[in-house]
């Protein structure tokens, strides 16, 4: 017979051959992945698009025609690869939209035992709150209702609290929102592509699932991850995202400042960026010299021809810009304490030569660059492990493609990201698998 808990925690929330996408909206770029579970129950990319994006900027919705193009045609392009059709995806929420509330409840027990039906209560209660305390709550979209800890008769650091028996149980929830309007759009954009927005994700929180360790979701570690216009910050510990927040600026706005200060086209500013940009400088810039294309002309006989230091000192300045203002919003939000001295940089932004560097030195942190090379499956209880994602090309494998790659954990495993899910009576919800674990086993 098939362990019940097995079945319960271990196993994702799907039999082989089940697929899921996965549909990322950026300012640079738009990406769908296709993934498909093999026999071992872990998650194969089968199907791949990404093109240029075309209609969002600084994460929000900017050209709803353009980008209902782009969508359509980065989402056929990674059907064709797997040769499947998708009528549902994952797609994720920018930064700077994100509101996030630290909220906390209690119920009433009297010596009985916890049932998922308790959890249904304080979920609903810690909502409520959380609608109540927001400012100007109408205008804000619930995203996720996490749980962060619970604690029985004063006893914390209960991860999962069913069937224990007490008198009083508390709770500790994050709840993460997001502007109603911009959303609204986003999914009316993914709608006429005739797809069904499965779920919202608050990008800190995918990238953060992909990106970090277990050891640093438990000991505390902030996520960074800076895209082309948002940047985004999660703060993980014990397993779980604390607080999210995010700004809006990114290495788009590095770019500007080279099309500006060299006069030249955005297209050749990003050449100039990627080939030559450095968060560091060294004696050797000033006397390397780079070819500048102006604007307007075509022939490379009228480049300019300026000391690498140039570009540098342009670069530079708005990198630190974009940390300082990091730091002062880890400042703010109150958990700096808890999120320790362990930060992880990710995202297209985070690839610039030198950036970790800067970044120790501003943030006064441990900092490291993460990519998306394995996927952190959400505490449930005590039951937490890593589900390994092949099938992702070297291009897609990168810190740009962070965010793409967590999305597919909502999928994976819903219940660990909305406590909603977790005795839903459908067929993904505990109460829906243990519904089906009975048929099958008793």
């Amino acid at each position: 017979m098939n362990s019940l808990a097995q079945w319960l925690f271990d196993k994702p929330h799907a039999v082989q051959g089940d697929v899921y996408a996965a549909l990322d909206i950026g300012t640079s770029k738009i990406a769908c992945l296709i993934a498909r579970l093999n026999e071992d129950g872990q998650p194969n990319v089968v199907g791949i698009g990404h093109q240029s994006s075309q209609g969002v900027r600084a994460g929000l919705v900017s050209d709803m025609e353009a980008l209902q193009q782009t969508i359509s045609s980065v989402v056929n392009t990674a059907e064709q690869m797997s040769g499947e059709n998708i009528n549902r995806v994952i797609v994720n929420v920018a930064a700077p939209l994100l509101l996030s509330q630290p909220v906390a409840v209690t119920l009433p027990l009297n010596g009985r035992e916890i049932t998922g039906s308790d959890i249904e209560k304080l979920i609903a209660q810690a909502q409520t709150m959380g609608s109540e305390e927001g400012n100007d709550s109408a205008s804000m979209e619930l995203l996720h209702t996490l749980p962060v800890q619970y604690a029985l008769d004063g006893g914390r650091g209960i991860r999962e609290p069913v069937g224990m028996i007490g008198n009083v149980l508390q709770a500790d929830y994050h709840l993460v929102s997001s502007s109603f309007g911009p959303v609204r759009t986003l999914e009316t954009a993914v709608a006429r592509c005739h797809l069904e927005v499965e779920r919202m994700v608050a990008a800190p929180l995918a990238s953060g699932l992909t990106c970090l360790v277990e050891d640093e979701m438990d000991l505390g570690c902030t996520l960074i991850e800076i895209g082309a216009g948002t940047t985004s910050i999660g703060i993980f510990f014990d397993g779980h995202m604390i607080f999210a927040d995010g700004l809006p600026i990114g290495g788009e706005h590095i770019t500007n400042d080279i099309a500006r200060g060299l006069t030249t086209t955005f297209s050749h500013a990003e050449r100039l960026k990627t080939l030559y940009g450095s968060a560091v400088m060294s004696p050797a810039d000033e006397r390397e010299i780079i070819d500048v294309p102006q604007v307007g002309e075509e022939e490379p006989e009228f480049a300019n021809h300026l000391p690498k230091a140039h570009l540098l000192r342009i670069i530079q300045p708005r990198l630190e810009e974009i940390l300082e203002m990091v730091g002062e919003r880890l400042e703010k939000s109150g958990f700096s304490e808890i999120a320790g001295k362990r930060a992880v940089l990710t995202g297209g932004g985070s690839q610039i030569p030198g950036i970790r560097d800067m970044a120790n030195r501003i943030l006064d942190k441990q900092v490291r660059l993460g990519r998306p090379l394995r996927i952190t499956r959400p505490y449930q209880g005590e039951h937490s492990s890593s589900l390994v994602l092949t099938g992702l090309a070297e291009t897609t494998s990168g810190p740009a493609f962070a965010t793409t790659a967590g999305l597919l954990v909502t999928a994976l495993q819903p219940d660990g990201l909305d406590p909603h899910g977790l005795f839903d009576q459908g067929n993904n919800g505990m109460m829906g698998r243990l519904s089906h674990w009975i048929k099958q086993n008793l």
